[in-house]
C-alpha cells in the first residue's frame, strides 16, 4: 500500500535532513568511538553473561548485565542500537550498562542481522523475537519479566518503537505488557523519505515496504508509556519526526486516563550521536526520564 504522503523535499534536501552528521560537520567518528570505549568499560566493571542466543542467525545474539541481587526482582532495559540498521553492533552498546546496574537495573543489548543482508522487516522481526526470549528468560535470569523496558536511538528508536506494536499484520503480537514502557530517541518513525538518498542503497525500500514498517503510520492502540527525546543540534526531520509521532500516540492513549504517559523533550546542547550517552545517566534530561519510567511498579 502507498501512503499517499507527498515529501515536497528534493532529494538533495533528504540527503541532508536525513544526513544526523550534517550538524556537526560530518565526522562523527568520535562519538562511535565514545561508544566503544564507555562499552568497554562496562565488561571491566560489572559482570556480564556473553552472546545469549534468542534466534537461529549467528546475529541473534544479546549480551546481559544481571543487576544486584535484592528481595525483589529488579526491572530490565533493553538497548537496541542505530546505525541506520546497516551499521554498529552490541558490541558498542554496552554503555548503559554503565548506568543501570549501580542503579539496580539489568540490562541487555541485542544484534540483529544488518541490512542489506536483512530488510528492515525482517530486522524488525528480529527485535521483536528478541524481547520474547527476554520475556521467557526472566526468571532464570533474574529480572522482572513484566518490567521489561526496550529502548533505541536513531535506527534503534524506529526498531523500539516496532516492538511496542500491537495488531501488526507482520508478526505476532508479543505478550501482554511487554515492552512495560518505551524510550525513543533521535528515531525516524516514517521511512518513506528515506527512498532514493543513500541510505536506502542497501535497504532497497518500496513504498510499501517502508509504509509496512513506518510506526509513525500504524494504528498504534496499545502502545506502551513512552519518552521521546531528540538533541538540541539535530535536521529539522528529525525533530519534525520526534514531535509528530509523539502527539500521535499521545491521541492513541487519550482515552485510557488523563495521563498519555508520552512525553516529548528536546536535550540542550547534544547533537543526534552523544545525545544517547546520557540514557541511565543520573542528573541529565533523559538519564532521568528513563530512569524515572524503570522505577514504575
Amino acid at each position: 500500500m502507498s501512503t499517499g504522503i507527498e515529501y515536497p523535499m528534493t532529494l538533495a534536501d533528504r540527503e541532508r535532513e536525513y544526513s544526523p552528521s550534517s550538524c556537526i560537520g560530518g565526522n562523527y567518528q568520535p562519538f562511535l568511538d565514545e561508544y566503544q570505549a564507555r562499552s568497554e568499560e562496562a565488561l571491566q566493571r560489572h559482570a556480564v553473561v556473553l552472546n545469549l542466543s534468542y534466534g537461529e542467525k549467528a546475529s541473534n545474539r544479546l549480551d546481559f548485565f544481571p543487576a544486584p541481587a535484592t528481595a525483589t526482582l529488579p526491572p530490565l532495559l533493553v538497548f537496541i542500537h542505530g546505525g541506520y540498521w546497516q551499521e554498529l553492533t552490541k558490541a558498542s552498546s554496552l554503555f548503559p550498562a554503565n548506568g543501570c546496574v549501580p542503579e539496580g537495573i539489568a540490562f541487555a543489548a541485542i544484534d540483529y542481522t544488518l541490512a542489506p543482508e536483512a530488510s528492515v522487516l525482517d530486522i524488525v522481526r528480529e527485535c521483536r523475537a528478541a524481547l520474547r526470549w527476554l520475556h521467557a528468560q526472566g526468571a532464570a535470569l533474574g529480572f522482572d519479566p513484566q518490567r521489561i523496558v526496550v529502548a533505541g536511538s536513531s535506527a534503534g528508536a524506529h526498531l523500539a518503537a516496532m516492538c511496542c506494536l500491537r495488531g501488526w499484520a507482520s508478526d505476532p503480537d508479543l505478550p501482554p505488557g511487554l515492552p512495560q514502557a518505551a524510550v525513543l530517541v533521535s528515531g525516524i518513525y516514517v521511512l518513506e523519505p528515506l527512498i532514493g538518498t543513500s541510505i536506502d542503497a542497501a535497504l532497497s525500500l518500496t513504498p510499501n515496504e517502508a509504509a509496512l514498517v513506518s510506526p509513525g503510520l500504524l494504528p498504534l492502540d496499545g502502545f506502551p508509556p513512552a519518552l521521546l527525546c531528540w538533541g538540541e543540534f539535530e535536521t529539522n526531520e528529525f525533530k519534525r519526526q520526534g514531535t509528530e509521532f509523539a502527539s500521535r500516540i499521545s491521541r492513541a492513549r487519550s482515552g485510557s486516563d488523563t495521563d498519555t504517559g508520552i512525553s516529548a523533550f528536546e536535550v540542550p546542547s547534544r547533537n543526534h550521536f552523544d545525545v544517547i550517552l546520557d540514557l541511565a545517566q543520573r542528573d541529565t534530561p533523559l538519564g532521568d526520564a528513563a530512569l524515572a519510567l524503570l522505577a514504575r511498579p
